[in-house]
């Protein structure tokens, strides 16, 4: 948490001295405007709970819908999942700090927008957050309307990408938004471990995927606890989405790891 000030509850605006500025004439405003457009889907990783609050107030009335983690860790784990437009990451965090937080998001390959908001405000404050993979900064305190400003710059610069949230390989989605799987029309209900799985492997259709990535990726783990997990899980999806269904489409690489493609060749 960077913040020196309790920032009180307003009528019409709130202020604290080193979080947003808000006022909700121009929320208002702001929510006419977006609208017009589709709404974004933001991820807001901040502890102080009254900021959060604000700032989940202010984008769900600028019409845009909003997830929030409390800390580190927890706005990693939601981050990883995918099918955000645009993270808004405070610096100073619990059990991970936010510039962690993107690192790790960067070194995986997942280049969602981020934009950090800090108390820290100096110029090498900025260029450290910056080249940590951020891909704006934004000091408190801040006025909201220029939060929103930037945030939409990013869901536009990060758009193509932003809007891939279905993935599909022969006749099997996976919508991440909805959390839901189907295969040749018929819904597979899938556990939240097992949705993951699906999820990597379809990202990466078509690629080997090692064991060594799915226990760093799905699992978080950076050793390999010599245990069957992964065969156990990877046994229990391919019952869900190719048992009674044709052509198979998740297959084992001996030797190597698992791919999903379309067919069996």
């Amino acid at each position: 948490m960077e913040t020196n000030s309790n920032p009180t509850a307003a009528s019409d605006s709130a202020r604290g001295k080193d979080g947003p500025v808000i006022d909700l004439a121009d929320i208002r405003r702001a929510a006419r405007k977006s609208a017009e457009e589709s709404p974004m889907r933001l991820l807001i990783v901040e502890d102080d709970r009254d900021a959060a609050d604000y700032l989940r107030k202010a984008f769900r009335e600028a019409g845009h819908v909003v997830d929030v983690a409390s800390d580190g860790e927890e706005g990693l784990m939601l981050a990883r999942e995918g099918g955000y437009d645009v993270l808004i990451v405070d610096r100073m965090l619990p059990r991970r700090e936010g510039l962690s937080v993107i690192a790790d998001l960067r070194g995986r390959g997942d280049t969602t927008p981020a934009l950090i908001l800090s108390a820290l405000g100096q110029v090498d404050d900025r260029v450290t957050g910056l080249r940590a993979g951020g891909d704006d900064y934004l000091p408190k305190p801040y006025a909201f309307t220029e939060l929103l400003a930037r945030v939409e710059a990013l869901a536009r610069r990060g758009g193509p990408q932003a809007a891939d949230t279905v993935y599909r390989v022969a006749d099997l989605e996976l919508d991440r938004l909805a959390h839901r799987c189907t295969r040749a029309g018929q819904e597979i209900v899938l556990q939240p471990r097992e949705f993951r799985l699906l999820e990597y492997l379809m990202r990466h259709a078509g690629q080997v995927v090692t064991r060594t990535m799915l226990l760093e990726n799905v699992w978080d783990y950076h050793f390999d606890p010599q245990t069957n997990v992964i065969d156990v899980h990877v046994s229990r999806l391919r019952s869900k989405i190719d048992k009674g269904f044709d052509p198979p489409l998740l297959h084992t690489v001996r030797g190597a790891g698992y791919i999903v493609r379309d067919g069996a060749r």
